[in-house]
């Protein structure tokens, strides 16, 4: 019974460890469960060995892809001439309910040479009969397979689907539900399908066929419908729609005026914010009187002196690289700053500025020289500089040799143009041009001459004096003067520093 089979091909899947082998039934021992194929397929690739065995043990699913003919049974001695998967064609063995089989003919893949892909209408089902005596041969031959793997909970399942001769007559029969497979079925003849002949050799032209899009043409009709239906709620319908951004406010608001201070007299020279604001420039003599009318009004030489003390040091801060050089994993990297300060009010201010510098852990060398009175403003700001780790020296000697981080210069002062003269003076001039750190001036005074430090940076108070090209780029700070001290003097005044206490200013 079992040699009735022999020259058929068949399929078995041992599983993932093992694979799926395809080849011709060579031999069948009923005795040691034992199938052989001949010149086999491992998993689509043509096996070097001539002839695999397999143990029933190791089967998990066998299926019959081809049954021979008479006419192939007498030719089955030449069977090791030839290959297999020339027929392109397989069968599935099923056994119905009633006991009666048949052989599903349904088109099967070959490894070894290609196969034509029919069209989707050409795939149909075709059932070929089997005599009744391969029938119970087959169905035999399934049960005993089956059997052999009954230890298998899902081999037991898939035995009792096959056969229900032991169902009871009123337990309803399970039916599969081909809907979900007909619809994938339905779907990957409709991607797959098409024969491979129809398909094109050549690339799409994607330049080609975006030529054919015509842009304007579609912007145009989106702009008819849109001014047809009313779509659009403001402004003309041809007129594109303003894109603000996060910080613009999108009501409609009064024209923006730029030109907020006025001074009472002759502008001399004018800056302007990063917003366009306008910022005149005052004479040395307006200027000391705002400040003498606001320290009248209490803004004391003590308060002010403390402000730019705070906005000058804050912003030497900024230049000397800001949190990405004073930070807790720098302190190896401390910044050196040298401080150049004459006997007067503008060397006070610079003395307050290494005071705040020194209490953010800025090295600060202070050089101021030695007079019999100093003024009252700079006894008391030195006395609480030397409360700090700062050093304070009175000789250029003690000056560092080397490059330091940033000189800031607080030597000139309009009232004391005779301290240019002396030689203490003129040697720091000289240090701090040899030195070739970059200069920040404080409150720099307006010099009919060419000064003796170019600056790279100068800070101005309340309102900017009219600074040459000599004082670098030119910064203003907010040392709080009210608004009515400014109108007191004469000056129309809306504050232009916003958010800040330190802003550039640019030549208008």
């Amino acid at each position: 019974m079992a040699m009735d089979w022999l020259g058929s091909i068949v399929s078995i899947n041992c599983g993932e460890s093992l694979g799926v082998y395809q080849g011709r039934v060579s031999a069948v021992d009923q005795v040691s469960q034992t199938i052989s194929l001949t010149w086999p397929f491992h998993n689509g690739v043509k096996c070097l060995v001539p002839e695999v065995t397999f143990w029933a043990g190791d089967i998990i699913e066998l299926k019959i892809l081809e049954i021979p003919g008479p006419g192939d049974k007498q030719q089955f001695g030449d069977l090791h001439q030839t290959e297999l998967g020339p027929s392109g064609v397989g069968y599935q063995v099923g056994i119905n309910q009633n006991g009666t089989g048949k052989v599903v003919k349904k088109p099967t893949s070959s490894s070894s040479t290609p196969q034509n892909i029919p069209k989707r209408t050409d795939v149909k089902s075709q059932d070929v009969a089997v005599s009744p005596q391969q029938q119970q041969c087959l169905k035999s031959y399934v049960d005993r397979h089956m059997e052999s793997l009954g230890q298998s909970k899902s081999f037991r399942r898939r035995h009792n689907s096959w056969s229900s001769s032991n169902r009871h007559p009123n337990q309803a029969t399970p039916k599969k539900s081909g809907l979900k497979n007909g619809q994938m079925k339905k779907k990957d003849d409709e991607c797959f399908g098409d024969d491979i002949e129809e398909i094109p050799d050549t690339d799409f032209d994607f330049e080609g066929n975006l030529a054919l899009f015509d842009k304007a043409a579609v912007f145009e009709e989106i702009d008819t419908y849109e001014r047809r239906s009313g779509t659009r709620s403001r402004g003309v319908p041809s007129e594109r729609p303003a894109r603000y951004r996060h910080d613009e406010n999108i009501l409609e608001s009064e024209p923006i005026v730029y030109r907020r201070i006025t001074v009472p007299h002759s502008v001399n020279k004018e800056f302007c914010t990063d917003s366009g604001l306008v910022v005149p420039s005052v004479s040395y003599e307006l200027h000391k009187k705002l400040l003498s009318v606001a320290e009248k009004h209490g803004l004391t030489l003590e308060r002010r002196l403390e402000m730019t003390g705070v906005c000058a040091s804050q912003m030497a801060l900024t230049l000397l690289g800001g949190p990405n050089r004073l930070n807790p994993k720098n302190v190896h990297q401390r910044p050196t700053v040298a401080l150049l300060c004459g006997p007067h009010v503008k060397g006070a201010q610079g003395i307050s500025c290494g005071r705040h510098l020194a209490n953010h852990d800025v090295q600060v060398i202070l050089f101021l020289p030695n007079f019999v009175k100093m003024l009252e403003s700079i006894t008391n700001e030195l006395s609480l500089f030397s409360k700090t780790q700062g050093q304070q020296v009175s000789s250029l000697k003690d000056l560092p040799t080397s490059s330091v981080d940033l000189v800031i210069n607080c030597l000139d002062c309009p009232e004391k143009a005779f301290l240019r003269d002396q030689p203490w003076y003129k040697a720091a001039v000289a240090w701090a041009n040899q030195n070739r750190a970059p200069v920040l001036s404080i409150d720099p005074p307006v010099h009919e001459v060419e000064q003796g430090i170019d600056a790279k940076w100068s800070l101005a108070l309340g309102l900017p004096l009219p600074l040459g090209e000599h004082a670098g780029r030119v910064y203003l700070c907010d040392i709080g003067i009210p608004q009515q001290v400014f109108q007191e003097v004469g000056i129309n005044y809306h504050s232009p520093f916003g958010c800040k206490f330190v802003i550039p200013l640019h030549s208008a």
